[in-house]
């Protein structure tokens, strides 16, 4: 394992090393990256506590700050992330709203300052640089598509909200109620009237020009890798084509939204989107063990004829706005199969802070948990899971970095069960997901088209158990507990094995 890790590290710190300003983190990049994605407020303290209480249903502020990012990243590398993706990090309305205080970041008020329940400039900038460090990326999180205002849309001040100080800078309110209208998605307001998310006029080239201006200073200020972007949805599209260029990194949008087509044509106006087709298709397989894998692999193919590139897609079965899969499902099994599944498929995987330790929350503010109160626990089976399978992945594309790129063909299905194979000239990974949970019997497949010879020696990552491809060409996977497996070529491999067990 000594020679693998090296050639990672060494092979991650030429790729964060060659990033500047002038020439930023790009989609190609960031293809190869793996995300984990952290609540700020709720990921780590600057005390270092794991005992400091933090009730979700309280919607308050809980203490995590950049600081305790800092001094936690350790976790997060040694799972095998090689980028974190933080909470919006501008100025929020400072009061406490009917719903609570804004601690997850995204009812902002002013762009040009920080918010500082979450630190200082220096301390963002000192964050930026231990990512840096580690060589890993950091992505922060933004919402151009709104400000917060904690009341109903007749008492809006807009004098508050900094640089767009006037009523002019927004569209009138009305109220997205219309979801088949595209207009009264863009240009309507979200929110009620407890906390209403006032909309930015973003069609207006005053906005616009400040918006690719304050983007441009703060990617700069702050060496910024990439952009997760809120609501991408309810602002027009012609907007992020300018500022994706202004911004001159990787950007992430969120396209709430399990339509194929509807989802992917935002790929033509930004780099990546969040995959919700596909986790919607996920939690239809392995959101309880009555699931099946009809929607996934019947709808695959349009996925991919639709989108400009999936292996630019952000895959996830968790995030803050969802119900966790271990809410949906106490079966452990699933939990593996689903971060397996997250790890091991197209496009960019994105794991939520607390998955890893089987959270549990169900809607929002429940699935918004501090992740200290697990103690960073890393003898968790899921930590340890999401460790091997990243590393797999890790070393695969450094490789042959086409891995990346190679979509995942499908080798084997049937109502339960899936194995694909994931890369080019027998640098490949096989994988099985199944949703047949912990409490079923042992049983085996028998898999053809693995890419691998007769008598080829493969190890199972999560076992490290070695077996050799049969005369017959097939690679035969004993399969037991629900669990998933994940194969490659042992002898590529330093040492002669990739298994850390």
């Amino acid at each position: 394992m000594v020679g693998i890790n090296a050639l990672l590290k060494a092979f991650a710190a030429s790729t964060v090393a060659s990033i500047s300003v002038a020439d930023a983190a790009t989609a190609e990049q960031w293809r190869g990256r793996t995300i984990y994605q952290v609540l700020t407020d709720r990921f780590a303290r600057p005390d270092n506590s794991t005992t400091a209480t933090c009730n979700t249903s309280d919607r308050e502020y809980c203490g995590g700050t950049w600081r305790g990012i800092i001094n936690q990243l350790d976790y997060i590398k040694d799972m095998g992330f090689t980028a974190i993706w933080t909470s919006p990090i501008t100025y929020n309305f400072p009061n406490r709203s009917e719903y609570g205080d804004p601690y997850h970041g995204y009812w902002q008020q002013d762009l040009y300052r920080l918010n500082p329940k979450f630190g200082t400039p220096d301390d963002l900038k000192a964050l930026s640089q231990a990512v840096h460090d580690k060589d890993m990326y950091l992505m922060v999180d933004i919402a151009p598509n709104h400000f917060g205002w904690p009341g109903p849309s007749n008492s809006t001040d807009y004098s508050l909200f900094n640089p767009f100080n006037d009523a002019k800078y927004f569209h009138s309110y009305c109220p997205v109620d219309d979801y088949d209208n595209q207009t009264n998605v863009e240009e309507c307001w979200l929110g009620d009237e407890k906390v209403e998310l006032v909309d930015v006029n973003t069609e207006d080239p005053a906005v616009v020009e400040i918006y690719n201006t304050w983007i441009e200073d703060l990617i700069s200020n702050y060496s910024i890798d990439g952009l997760r972007i809120d609501t991408a949805k309810h602002v027009s599209k012609s907007f992020w084509s300018t500022f994706q260029s202004s911004a001159s990194v990787f950007c992430l949008a969120e396209v709430f939204n399990e339509d194929v087509s509807y989802a992917c044509d935002y790929q033509n106006h930004l780099d990546g989107i969040l995959d919700f087709p596909l986790y919607y298709w996920i939690i239809d397989f392995l959101g309880s063990t009555s699931g099946s894998t009809y929607s996934l692999v019947n709808n695959i193919g349009n996925l991919r004829s639709s989108c400009k590139d999936v292996s630019l897609m952000g895959t996830f079965v968790e995030n803050h706005d969802l119900q966790r899969l271990a809410y949906k499902t106490n079966d452990m099994a699933l939990a593996k199969n689903g971060l397996a599944f997250t790890i091991l498929w197209d496009g960019i995987p994105v794991v939520y802070a607390g998955q890893e330790q089987h959270y549990a929350g169900g809607d929002d503010p429940a699935n918004r948990e501090a992740t200290w109160l697990s103690g960073y626990s890393r003898e968790s089976e899921l930590y340890k899971l999401a460790a091997a399978v990243n590393q797999v992945r890790n070393y695969a594309s450094y490789l042959d970095p086409a891995y990346l790129s190679y979509n995942a063909s499908l080798i084997y299905t049937d109502d339960k069960t899936i194995a694909f194979r994931k890369g080019y000239d027998e640098n490949q990974i096989v994988s099985v997901i199944t949703n047949k949970g912990d409490a079923t019997q042992d049983w085996t497949l028998s898999l053809e088209n693995t890419g691998w010879g007769v008598g080829t020696a493969v190890i199972e990552i999560l076992t490290c158990e070695t077996t050799t491809i049969g005369d017959d060409g097939n690679l035969v996977v004993p399969m037991s507990s629900g669990l998933p497996r994940a194969y490659f070529e042992a002898g590529k491999a330093s040492n002669g094995s990739i298994c850390s067990g």
